[in-house]
């Protein structure tokens, strides 16, 4: 035993490049999220179609959309919990078949109360799988590529969410409203055959975990071929002090500079969560009770939703090379084009302009959220702290459209929303500057703890330390 090489996988996957194990990773990942977020909203561009099948009113359907949005609330514990117990390879897999299956079960509903049923589970699948899919990836890819990854994968997301559309517009009036419960479940459950045949289980889990040493000798091959392995190696992950052994606890979320990074991680994502959803789902009636047609209103949320992305693409290589606080730089130059949106008297163009850039501004900051979701906690319970940091999200999904109601049904300018809702950016902003001192003090702490490995390695294996 005392001859036994010491494998460090975290020297191995910081110092690899992307490779086309990784990029086959990601592109797995992309389309399975893709689904995700079609098999999600596909459900409101037939909601006349079930309106008139079981007889819903307005009451109902917003119902059936909150359910399934609260079922990804669930999904998030749940799944994050199974992530950290069976592994993120099997969770994934299970995510998928299951949504895929209960897409393709909206068919079937006779009453409101089933269709309810199978909208809360249904949620639960799809909310588990994206923090399962973002944990995977980074546990794969270098730091000065984890934001980037995280951020191309919801990409995955927004454009299924995007394609639900107009590919409803298209398929219904030929097959029937059945036809695009159909398809998406068929696609989920097609994914989940690829996911079984290439999805690989996070090499990071697997070590902290010490499971199937076999396996880690077996993925070290393919991710740095010219580095001698075996099975009997001592794996180690030297830049984490999670440790593997231990079950999982809420208040391993809070230990040392966690216990300042979570609740800022799910204060920011809460305030994040509650403006975007805010545009979601009542930038249209916002629009058109400004004055603005229903068709330009149409189309000005479908250019900011682009737009968005847009934001998180032009965010993701700050985040990976400057750290969380990059984030910070999107909220705070939001803050006074929704002032100016909510306390000027701009119309036309101009205003739909300044509410494109709001937009642009609002999601890219979300996108950043999502990548920097998982990125503060070890293996040992990286699935778990992503998940419970979406499923708090979530509060901020569930308020954000109830406050524009509230708005709406007062005495107040309509305008005010814009107003009210520059308190968002602003609560992000802080809390992601303070993640991203705290993060730094984090990364030179690691450094150090990896630099002292390092030379512990070498002594143990006779050689003198440089």
């Amino acid at each position: 035993m005392a001859d036994r090489q010491t494998t460090d996988i975290s020297e191995i996957i910081e110092k690899q490049r992307l490779t086309a194990f990784v990029i086959r990773l990601v592109l797995l990942s992309w389309i399975v999220v893709f689904f995700d977020g079609f098999d999600m909203n596909v459900i409101a561009f037939v909601a006349p179609d079930l309106s008139s099948l079981l007889h819903l009113n307005r009451l109902m359907l917003a119902k059936v959309f909150s359910t399934g949005l609260f079922g990804t609330m669930i999904g998030g514990f749940v799944f994050g919990y199974l992530g950290d117990r069976i592994g993120r390879r099997p969770s994934i897999i299970l995510a998928t078949a299951s949504f895929g299956v209960l897409t393709f079960g909206l068919v079937l509903p006779h009453t409101y109360g089933q269709l309810l049923a199978l909208r809360l589970i249904q949620g639960i699948a799809i909310g588990g799988l994206l923090p399962l899919c973002w944990v995977l990836n980074i546990e794969y890819v270098p730091r000065r590529y984890r934001s980037t990854v995280v951020t191309l994968i919801m990409l995955g997301y927004t454009i299924g969410n995007s394609f639900a559309g107009p590919f409803t517009v298209w398929m219904v009036p030929r097959h029937g409203w059945q036809s695009v419960f159909i398809f998406g479940g068929c696609a989920a459950l097609l994914a989940t055959g690829f996911l079984v045949l290439f999805l690989p289980e996070s090499i990071r889990y697997l070590t902290t975990k010490n499971k199937r040493p076999e396996l880690v000798a077996k993925i070290v091959r393919r991710l740095a071929p010219a580095r001698p392995v075996d099975r009997a190696d001592r794996f180690v992950v030297s830049d984490e002090t999670g440790r593997g052994g231990e079950g999982f606890s809420v208040s391993m979320l809070f230990r040392n500079e966690l216990r300042w990074i979570t609740p800022l991680l799910w204060t920011a994502y809460m305030a994040s969560s509650v403006a975007v959803f805010f545009g979601n789902t009542w930038g249209p009636t916002v629009l058109q009770t400004l004055g603005f047609s229903r068709s330009t209103a149409a189309l000005a949320v479908a250019v900011n939703s682009l737009g968005g992305a847009l934001g998180g693409l032009l965010l993701m290589r700050f985040t990976d090379t400057r750290g969380a606080i990059s984030i910070a730089a999107l909220p705070v130059v939001s803050v006074p084009i929704l002032l100016t949106l909510g306390l000027t008297n701009l119309t036309g163009s101009a205003f739909l302009v300044l509410n494109f850039f709001s937009t642009m501004f609002i999601v890219g900051t979300h996108f950043g959220m999502h990548s920097i979701a998982g990125i503060f906690y070890p293996s040992a319970y990286r699935a778990n702290g992503a998940g419970w940091a979406t499923s708090v999200a979530k509060v901020g999904s569930i308020l954000g459209p109830l406050i524009p109601g509230m708005v709406l049904s007062s005495r107040l300018p309509v305008k005010a929303i814009f107003t009210i809702f520059a308190v968002c950016p602003c609560v992000v902003g802080i809390a992601v500057v303070s993640i991203g001192v705290l993060q730094r003090r984090m990364s030179r702490r690691d450094a150090g703890l990896q630099g002292a490995h390092s030379v512990a390695s070498l002594a143990a294996e006779g050689a003198p330390p440089e």
